[in-house]
């Protein structure tokens, strides 16, 4: 009986939360869903995910402190001008590009994520880069990893592109308006090319690699992205992981690196 009585006063609870939503609330809801989704959708791909998931474990455990300890109350109550003006100097990129989308009146809703294989991928990269190694011309082919590379993609020239061995050699053939610089590859897509990378400040093996292989390098210290390179003087193909470089490549080699980094995840996703 007493089970009985509390599901029905449990019943009348929800009836009675139900009977108060009105279209209004309905509206304001999606609004707030929408609003937020729009958000993490524009934060997608981008250095700034690890970041906004810090400041959010940052403030969960701020706020669980800050409960209980008064000291520790106070300093947040000060600190919150600092970390409001904070905020957007972190995350300017990503503001910056919300305006820009806004300016063009560009849908915030892009398509979804498909499938790809990975296998046609790797096929066709390393069909470029046998390539542009005979005819030893110079490239710098990225691939990006988990971590978004949006940030390097605003400085070059956007692409979007279904990857293949023709497109990869036709862009940086000498003399091309896109051949200086870097092409980066999300999924089976490329997305950009001409971007301009950070340089690596270490020092390499060997002290006649120039900028195309510091860039090379330079990326992958900075995420989990994988560069293949081919040198314009010598042909010789080298490929960049972890702030680490590996030489003189032929095509079996490559194909391992490349089978061990897009296993056993990747291409599942379609960027935007």
């Amino acid at each position: 009986m007493e089970t009985q009585g509390i599901f029905q006063r449990l019943i009348t609870e929800v009836v009675g939360l139900l009977q108060e939503v009105t279209w209004t609330t309905t509206v304001d809801v999606l609004l707030v869903a929408l609003i937020f989704f729009s958000v993490l959708r524009l934060f997608r791909g981008t250095q700034a995910v690890s970041l906004l998931r810090g400041l959010l474990v940052v403030a969960l455990v701020a706020l669980l402190a800050a409960s209980r300890l008064t000291a520790f109350n106070w300093l947040i109550r000060n600190s919150l001008p600092v970390i409001l003006v904070a905020i957007p100097v972190i995350f300017q990129p990503e503001l910056r590009r919300a305006l820009e989308r806004l300016g063009r009146t560009a849908p915030l809703l892009g398509r979804g994520g498909r499938e790809t294989a990975a296998q046609r991928v790797m096929h066709e990269v390393i069909l470029a880069v046998e390539t542009l190694s005979r005819e030893r011309t110079g490239a710098l082919i990225v691939l990006e990893g988990e971590t978004g590379l949006e940030e390097y993609l605003e400085s070059g020239q956007r692409l979007d592109a279904q990857v293949s061995a023709r497109l990869l050699t036709t862009i940086f053939f000498p003399g091309t308006p896109l051949h200086d610089g870097a092409v980066i590859v999300r999924g089976d897509r490329v997305v950009a090319a001409a971007c301009v990378l950070p340089l690596t400040a270490r020092a390499l093996p060997e002290g006649t690699l120039g900028t195309r292989h510091r860039a090379a390098v330079g990326i992958t210290e900075q995420c989990d992205a994988l560069s293949v390179v081919v040198s314009e003087e010598t042909g010789i193909i080298s490929v960049a992981r972890n702030g680490r470089i590996a030489r003189r490549l032929d095509a079996q080699r490559l194909r391992r690196i490349l089978q061990a980094f897009f296993q056993p995840r990747r291409l599942s996703r379609n960027g935007a």
